[in-house]
C-alpha cells in the first residue's frame, strides 16, 4: 500500500462503509497549454495519482459518511487574465471547496485575491513570490519563497563556488523572475560579492546577445538566470557562443526534463535551487516517484511533487475539518505542523508560507544530480 495512503488510514473509514454519491470537489488551475505546458502536464499527472490513491480507500470521512474526492482541472494558459477567469469558474460554477494552483507566481497573484474574497482556501504548489500569500488568510503554498531561495543561491555561489563577481539576466515582466533576481543581487552583495551586470528582457524574447555582450566585459564568475526551463537553454547557448565561461546558476523554474532536452551538453556544470531531489532518502518521496515512473515513464519534477503534496495537505485538512466547509478546511490548514510530504516537512507558523528547506541540483551528463541541502 502507498505510504501516503497508509499515513491517512486513521482518517479514513475502510471497513463496512460505502461511499455516498456526494463528492468533495477541489479545483486545479494549471498551465495545460501555453509556454510552460509541460508543467501543466506534471500537475495533471500528480493529481491523477493523488485522486486515485485517496478514492481507493473510499475517500475522506465527512461526519459519519465516507466521501470521494474529485478534482476539477482548468487551463490557465500561464496567463494572469486566464487564471482570474479559471478561479471565478471554479468558485462560482463548480462550487469547489478549495483550489490547488496556480503554478507560476504571476498567475497565483491573479487568482489569490479572488479566492481570498470568496473564502476559498488556495494552496499553490510552485509560486515562490512573497506577495502571493502576503496579508491573506486563505492563501497557502507548499513551496519555499523567493527571499529564501535567492539567499540559498547567493550563499552557494559565495561559499561553495567561491564566486567574487556575478551577473543576472531575468524577465522583467514576470513576478517570479524579477523577485528572485533582486533577492539574489542584494544577498550576494551582502556576502561581499560584486554584481557586474543586472540585465533584463521581456517575455518571449529570443535574442539575448545584447545583454550577454554587456555582461561579458565584467568577467563574472557566475551568471544567475532565474528564468524558466523553456528559456534558459537558449540563453546559455548564446552566452557560450560569445565566449562567456561563467558557471550558470538558476532557480526552481529550471526543474523540468525539457531543460536538458532543449539545452543538451551546454547545460552540464550548471546548478539550480529546487524543492526536492529524486535522489534524496525520503520514503514518502520514493513511493511517489516509483508510482509516477511506473505510470508516466518519467521522473517527476518539483512541480509534480509539490502538486501531490498540495493534494495531501488538503486531504489531511478536510479530514481534520470533518465537514465539507471551506472555512473549516482553512482553519485546519493553518495549524498544520510536521506534515511529511514528497518535498519534505511542512509546518505553517502564522502565515501561508511553510517552514521548509531547499536543495541544490547539479546538471551532470544530462541528468539532475543532488548536490547539497539547505535548511532554513
Amino acid at each position: 500500500m502507498n505510504l501516503r495512503l497508509l499515513a491517512l488510514l486513521p482518517l479514513l473509514v475502510l471497513a463496512g462503509c460505502k461511499p455516498t454519491a456526494q463528492e468533495l470537489k477541489i479545483g486545479v488551475s494549471a498551465p495545460m497549454t501555453g509556454d510552460i505546458s509541460a508543467i501543466g502536464q506534471s500537475t495533471k499527472n500528480a493529481i491523477a495519482i493523488a485522486q486515485e490513491e485517496i478514492n481507493a480507500g473510499g475517500g475522506i470521512k465527512v461526519g459519519d459518511k465516507l466521501v470521494k474526492v474529485r478534482f476539477v482541472i482548468e487551463d490557465d494558459e500561464n496567463k494572469p487574465e486566464s487564471t482570474a477567469t479559471v478561479f471565478q469558474k471554479l468558485i462560482n460554477q463548480d462550487k469547489v471547496l478549495a483550489i490547488i494552483g496556480s503554478q507560476t507566481s504571476k498567475c497565483s497573484n491573479a487568482g489569490a485575491p479572488i479566492a481570498e474574497a470568496a473564502g476559498i482556501p488556495q494552496v499553490t504548489p510552485w509560486s515562490t513570490n512573497p506577495n502571493v500569500t502576503k496579508g491573506r488568510k486563505f492563501i497557502f503554498r507548499a513551496c519555499f519563497i523567493d527571499p529564501f531561495q535567492g539567499r540559498v543561491v547567493a550563499q552557494f555561489a559565495t561559499e561553495k563556488l567561491k564566486a567574487k563577481t556575478a551577473a543576472v539576466v531575468y524577465d522583467v515582466a514576470s513576478d517570479y523572475n524579477k523577485g528572485i533576481a533582486e533577492v539574489f543581487r542584494d544577498e550576494f552583495t551582502k556576502m561581499g560579492g560584486k554584481i557586474v551586470g543586472f540585465e533584463t528582457y521581456n517575455t518571449k524574447d529570443t535574442d539575448f546577445s545584447a545583454q550577454f555582450t554587456k555582461i561579458k566585459g565584467g568577467k563574472p564568475d557566475v551568471i544567475f538566470l532565474p528564468n524558466y526551463f523553456n528559456e534558459v537553454p537558449l540563453q546559455i547557448q548564446q552566452a557560450r557562443k560569445l565566449g562567456i565561461t561563467a558557471t550558470m546558476l538558476g532557480g526552481d523554474g529550471w526543474d523540468n526534463p525539457e531543460l536538458v532536452k532543449l539545452g543538451g551538453a551546454v547545460m552540464n556544470g550548471a546548478y539550480f535551487s529546487n524543492h526536492y531531489s529524486p535522489d534524496i532518502d525520503n520514503p514518502i518521496a520514493k513511493a511517489f516517484i516509483a508510482t509516477y515512473q511506473t505510470r508516466f515513464k518519467i521522473v517527476p519534477d518539483a512541480a509534480a511533487a509539490l502538486t501531490y503534496d498540495c493534494a495531501q495537505l488538503l486531504f489531511k485538512a478536510m479530514a481534520t475539518a470533518g465537514k465539507a466547509d471551506s472555512r473549516a478546511i482553512r482553519e485546519a490548514l493553518a495549524v498544520t505542523k510536521g506534515f511529511q510530504g514528497v518535498t519534505g516537512g511542512i509546518t505553517y507558523a502564522g502565515s501561508g508560507d511553510p517552514v521548509k528547506g531547499a536543495v541544490v541540483i547539479k546538471v551532470e551528463n544530462g541528468k539532475f544530480v543532488f548536490d547539497s541541502a539547505v535548511n532554513p
